[in-house]
């Protein structure tokens, strides 16, 4: 049970006092970089299916 108590002071510790944390502005930019990422990625998966749905759709009515 101690080392169970130890583990939690000891992660509250590194937390409070080790970690960087962005700033504002940073973590707005990254956003705004993963919605766009996101975005494009949705579009390319969307233009393959919409492309293999036409092919096998030839192949199935011929």
């Amino acid at each position: 049970m101690n080392s169970f108590v130890q583990h939690f002071k000891e992660s509250y510790n590194e937390l409070v006092n080790k970690v960087t944390w962005p700033t504002w502005p940073n973590l707005i930019s990254s956003t705004r970089v993963v919605i766009v990422a996101s975005i494009l990625i949705t579009l390319v998966i969307f233009i393959m299916d919409t492309i293999s749905l036409q092919i096998t759709g030839f192949i199935y009515d011929l």
